[in-house]
């Protein structure tokens, strides 16, 4: 085991074979590495990507929100993410009568900066490798439980072990505003702590109009070409001695050791670029039967319930602006998820990403059958992982469709399940976070729509989830009381409960009886009930699967121990690297970047799709021409977006593009349609990274915005 470890990690920082697949982290560059991304065109150092002495390039990077990345991109603590990254706390601050989700804003002064309610930015301080002490506890476990199988040990230990470790880290860190947090790699055969230092006074400089940042809504989502201007502006306040802290109006601008310069020459096809940022989540070392659960049981629901959802706020939202400001971010996040799960499911099969999958578990089958000590370990492990899957099938596809109808879908759970959790006999401080909760929810929350949703949704899960014994409670009243009708159940729970205000903590407080009579609440109580039912069927078929995929990453990287692999995305900063590059699918090229003619003609030809109206200020601007020091000095165009193959997935949303120097050439923004299965299986033919041009930024920060200002913070002028 341990020496299986150690050469995962050593695999992990060794030289990249293909300098476009891989997501690797800073802290294990070595000298070889180096050499080769030099070759590249990197003209940086080791030390200046990763540093834990001096400012490195790191010190520029941030998790945004523990969703998104950013990059520093001023010594004031100027922070750039993607407009998409920003969009919720820009909802949060826009109102009707001052919608700047509509309009865009301009702080012209620090004093009229708004601080985003509850954002915080995370610096990465530095990344500790203790795998060791990990493995070291888990194989006392396994010691002390001799005749118990390893499959039920594994997970429940290996995190209670993790979560251990990362506590003690904390007490033993002497300084006290870095926290700690302790992952796994490698599906749990590394583990690293990552020392994060938190800003949580965070606010709002910069955001262009709805039209320009999420321009091609929609329908041009996870799409190339792109013109989108998915960008915004906040910065980061400390005290006055640049320590983390909450918002205060005496805080200052953060004063950073390291920003990013902005590149002003741009790039031509084969340039060298990397993204540095936070991938969330990859699944590249997912069995066969792990990816056809993933299509079949698992991006179904999310494919199907939410195209029911959409259908019925899109209704609302058109309806009343006021309804439309509220759910933007609700919808911005789901929509994102419906069409990835619709993209994903087609380029998997599109690319025959199983059948491949199922030569490279014969080459392990062959690796490990002529050998009695591999057959052992791994000569099980396919056929359990085999049969493990087909028995939690059922119960896979059910959660997909509870999880996105009771618990994604039918919003008044939540308000109704704060309230059954509060003690019938609360304290008053108890009873202030509920009521204050319960607030924060309401702000962006419909109860007419809601009330729909309920009545459509429910009725979609009696009808795809055709197995009674995976129905909540729910449907024994509305089979009883309502003849079935869910609208009418839907209509009676919205007009009789006393949930849709926070009055409601005092009415509970003061009536017990309404636990049980209240029908939104009734509603909620039954709705954990079934989730802990249908997640304990196929709760020992997951131990199976938990452990066997484990095993068969172990498998893989032993089988390969003398070729270079990365860990799956955690949500911990990473580094790929790679080209400017086009490509072609389905016989047609695609260029690497677009121009503003591009745009004009896109608003133009589709101009009765909402996703493509621009703002009459806007098309003239863009008409003009007048690019200045923004045009693109090899095209004398102004480019809008641009490609790379760099690999990326979401959480990389905001990730800062980097030539050779280490300077801005843009953001991250989205992937293409062709290679959405990127987070099971990456094609270095298709697969490319779309991001928004930092001079098509400038160029709105200063002609749209009128922001001499902040023009020349960004510029050093």
């Amino acid at each position: 085991m341990k020496k299986l470890l150690l050469c995962a990690t050593l695999c992990a920082l060794s030289a990249f074979v293909h300098a476009d697949e891989g997501m690797w982290m800073l802290s294990g560059i070595d000298a070889k590495t180096a050499q080769a991304m030099k070759g590249l065109g990197l003209q940086l150092t080791p030390e200046q990507l990763y540093s834990t002495n001096q400012a490195s390039l790191k010190d520029c990077v941030v998790d945004f929100g523990d969703f998104c990345s950013g990059v520093v991109v001023s010594p004031d603590g100027l922070v750039f993410t993607n407009h998409h990254c920003g969009y919720g706390a820009i909802q949060q601050l826009s109102t009707p009568e001052d919608d700047i989700l509509k309009n865009g804003f301009v702080a012209r002064s620090r004093e009229e900066e708004r601080p985003a309610e509850g954002l915080f930015v995370k610096f990465l301080v530095r990344t500790d490798d203790c795998t060791a002490r990990i493995v070291r506890a888990l194989s006392e476990v396994y010691a002390a439980h001799p005749g118990d199988e390893k499959a039920d040990l594994d997970r429940l230990y290996t995190d209670s072990i993790m979560g251990a470790v990362e506590k003690e880290l904390k007490e033993a860190e002497p300084e006290a505003d870095l926290d700690c947090m302790v992952k796994a790699y490698f599906d749990r055969n590394a583990f690293f702590a990552s020392y994060y230092k938190v800003f949580r006074d965070v606010r709002l400089v910069f955001t262009a109009t709805e039209t320009l940042g999420k321009f091609g809504g929609d329908t041009d989502n996870w799409m190339w070409p792109r013109q989108t201007c998915d960008f915004s502006v906040f910065r980061i306040y400390a005290d006055k001695e640049g320590k983390p802290c909450e918002y205060s109006p005496d805080n200052v601008p953060l004063h950073t050791q390291r920003f990013a310069p902005i590149a002003m020459d741009g790039y031509r096809n084969g340039d060298f670029c990397m993204t540095v940022g936070y991938p969330g989540s990859t699944n590249r070392y997912l069995s066969s039967w792990g990816i056809d659960e993933r299509v079949n049981a698992r991006n179904v629901s999310t494919i199907q319930v939410r195209g029911k959802k959409q259908e019925v706020w899109k209704r609302f939202m058109d309806a009343d602006r006021a309804v439309a400001i509220k759910y933007a971010s609700k919808w911005a996040s789901s929509s994102n998820y419906w069409k990835n799960s619709i993209g994903m499911n087609k380029a998997i099969a599109d690319l025959g990403v199983i059948g491949q999958k199922q030569q490279l578990e014969d080459k392990i089958r062959e690796w490990y059958g002529s050998r009695r000590d591999l057959a052992d370990r791994f000569g099980q492990m396919f056929s359990k992982l085999r049969d493990a899957y087909a028995e939690r099938r059922n119960n896979v596809y059910a959660m997909g469709f509870f999880r996105e109808t009771f618990m994604r879908g039918v919003e008044i759970y939540r308000l109704a399940n704060m309230l059954n959790s509060m003690p019938q006999d609360a304290d008053s401080t108890e009873a202030a976070g509920v009521r204050s909760r319960m607030a924060d929810f309401l702000k962006d929350y419909d109860a007419r729509l809601d009330e729909a949703t309920m009545a459509a949704l429910l009725r979609n899960y009696r009808e795809q989830v055709a197995d009674s014994t995976f129905w909540p409670e729910c449907y024994s009243v509305i089979d009883s009381l309502y003849a079935g009708d869910e609208k009418a159940y839907a209509h009676d729970v919205f007009s009789r409960t006393v949930c849709l205000d926070t009055t409601a903590v005092d009415k509970v407080l003061a009536d017990s009886t309404l636990r049980d009579t209240d029908p939104a609440l009734c509603y909620a109580a039954g709705i954990p009930v079934m989730m802990q039912e249908i997640a304990g069927k196929g709760r020992e078929a997951a131990s199976v699967i938990d452990y066997n995929e484990h095993l068969l990453t172990q498998a893989l990287l032993e089988m390969e121990q003398q070729m270079p692999h990365y860990s799956d995305a955690n949500f911990t900063m990473r580094l790929s690297y790679g080209y400017i590059q086009d490509y072609t699918a389905g016989g047609k090229q695609f260029p690497f970047y677009t121009n503003a003619r591009s745009l004009l003609d896109k608003a133009a030809k589709q101009r009765k799709i909402e996703d493509y109206r621009l703002e009459k200020d806007i098309v003239s601007l863009m008409k003009k021409g007048d690019w200045g020091r923004y045009a693109d000095r090899n095209t004398g165009d102004m480019h809008l977006c641009f490609l790379s193959n760099n690999d990326i997935t979401g959480g990389n949303s905001g990730s800062p593009m980097f030539n050779g120097k280490g300077e801005l050439l843009g953001l991250a923004f989205d992937g293409n349609w062709e290679a959405m299965s990127g987070d099971i299986s990456f094609d270095s033919d298709l697969q490319r990274c779309i991001g928004v041009d930092v001079r098509y930024m400038l160029f709105i920060i200063d002609k749209w915005g009128h922001a001499d200002h902040l023009i020349r913070e960004l510029l050093q002028e």
